[in-house]
């Protein structure tokens, strides 16, 4: 919050006076007259205005430096001073321990309020990893940690070898394998994100402390600190207050075991809390996961898959279904360069799901996502509005190597789309293979087709407009703005036709 939000707060809590006299005609806020407990509000206010809460994403915690809002406050006057130091818990006072911060000597002269450990950069200053070393060292202050840097970080994991009672919040980044100590404890710990680093799979970490963790995030997963499906899945089913859990690989690593696993039949892992589910990795994989979970109040779901066949995700369709947040209402279709995207709104969200499969030549991005839309159409057959577009950088050229036999696979689960939009170089590609074909048509419910103009549209979409008129069943043709197909302004610009969602297929 700027100063002037906190003066502006400051003069809503006090009593307006009037100079008088002939050079004075205004009105002025004494601001010594407020008592203690009216400061208090205001600095609590003021904290407040200050988002408190960190970025989900993976990645670095943006707000953690905002700890630091206190500090040129206590040293305005002497009562506001004691104001803060008085009520640090209401005002969830830390120290801010990070680079360049003389630890030793704001230990020294502040008093024991818990501590923010956080130091990233390419390379810290040995005088920085002594300071970490000591602020290590307070284990009973120890609130949050953010260690992320490109130098040997075993020597500061190591130092965790003990327990962290109020420890809440932990992100370790590394750049090379490091394992954290068996010994380690936080009962307190609520939120964990770890990348490149293990965890010994007895620790209390992931067993007596998995109970109270809200947020998960395993990332940049490598060989050196690979894991099976069924282990996650263990510590999963001790996690009821899991809201947001990601797993990232960093590479493509082949699961061999997934149909040994899915034959088994262990006990199914239900996440009633889970909201938001970030996975990148192979398609294998993925089904050993999800086919033993049930999220039902998730509402985001985001995966990126890599190129490594089979792409058919039957038990992810489940897993998608067993969610009534996630039954869709619009979907965007896009091929760049190095990846095909499926963009879809939920009806009970404007927040779009993404799902991804990481693979260059259109005619391989085609091919993968037909196959894996196919074993999706459970879901992808209850959408009215979808959109087909492509990156604008690629010749004209890049769409001629699809097979139209292709295009019209693609098409096949979108059995109830009532509106479909397509950039003009699709339309000479993807409208010829509406054609029926041995009475076999697709799209049946379409009433609208958008394009966004630059070519003779009627010409593209003539044979397909014939059938349908022939068949009593018109199709209507609209000029759509470009910018509709920018992610995600597209899906929540639709004008949707059905007013409810439609039934959750059995």
């Amino acid at each position: 919050m700027s100063s002037k939000c906190l003066c502006s707060l400051i003069r809503s809590q006090t009593p307006s006076c009037e100079l008088t006299g002939p050079n004075n005609n205004r009105r002025y806020s004494p601001i010594h007259i407020l008592n203690d407990d009216v400061l208090l509000n205001i600095f609590h206010l003021y904290r407040l205005a200050d988002p408190d809460e960190y970025d989900d994403e993976p990645g670095p915690p943006v707000a953690w430096d905002r700890q630091r809002w206190w500090y040129r406050l206590a040293h305005v006057c002497q009562q506001w001073r004691n104001v803060i130091l008085e009520s640090p818990s209401r005002l969830n006072l830390h120290l801010y321990c990070t680079n360049g911060v003389p630890v030793a000597k704001m230990l020294a002269h502040s008093p024991p309020l818990p501590l923010i450990i956080y130091y990233a950069g390419s390379k810290v200053a040995a005088k920085d990893e002594s300071d970490i070393l000591l602020a290590l060292s307070h284990r009973d202050r120890v609130h949050h940690i953010y260690l992320s840097m490109a130098q040997n970080m075993g020597k500061f994991v190591t130092a965790m070898n003990d327990q962290f009672p109020i420890l809440e919040r932990m992100y370790i980044h590394s750049l090379t394998k490091v394992d954290l100590p068996f010994t380690f404890r936080a009962p307190n710990l609520r939120h964990l994100q770890l990348s490149k680093a293990s965890v010994p799979i007895q620790s209390s970490l992931l067993t007596t402390t998995a109970a109270g963790l809200v947020s998960l995030s395993l990332l940049n997963i490598s060989a050196p600190v690979y894991f099976p499906p069924s282990q996650i899945l263990t510590r999963l089913s001790l996690m009821a207050q899991l809201e947001r859990l990601s797993i990232i690989f960093h590479s493509p690593i082949p699961y061999r075991d997934v149909e040994r696993q899915l034959r088994q039949t262990p006990d199914m892992t239900t996440l009633p809390s889970l909201r938001r589910f970030l996975f990148r990795g192979t398609a294998a994989y993925l089904e050993g996961l999800v086919a033993w979970i049930s999220a039902p109040s998730l509402s985001i779901l985001r995966v990126n898959l890599f190129n490594m066949l089979p792409l058919t995700v039957p038990h992810l369709c489940q897993f998608m279904q067993s969610s009534e947040n996630l039954t869709f209402r619009a979907v965007q279709v896009t091929f760049c360069s190095s990846v095909v995207s499926l963009h879809v709104v939920p009806w009970k969200s404007d927040t779009p799901s993404m799902l991804q499969i990481m693979c260059g030549l259109l005619d391989w991005q085609v091919a993968s996502a037909v196959q894996f839309f196919g074993t999706l159409s459970p879901v992808l057959s209850l959408i009215e509005k979808v959109a087909f577009s492509y990156d604008e950088h690629h010749q004209s050229e890049w769409l001629d190597n699809v097979d139209q036999r292709q295009w019209r696979e693609l098409l096949r689960p979108f059995t109830n789309v009532k509106t479909i939009h397509m950039k003009d170089g699709l339309i000479s590609k993807i409208f010829p293979s509406l054609a029926c074909d041995d009475g076999d048509p697709l799209l049946p419910n379409v009433e609208e087709v958008g394009y966004s103009g630059g070519i003779d549209a009627r010409d593209a979409f003539t044979t397909f407009f014939n059938e349908r008129q022939v068949s009593g069943h018109p199709v209507s043709l609209r000029l759509v703005d470009c910018s509709m197909f920018d992610i995600p302004q597209y899906l929540t610009s639709f004008t949707f036709l059905s007013s409810a969602p439609p039934a959750t297929q059995t």
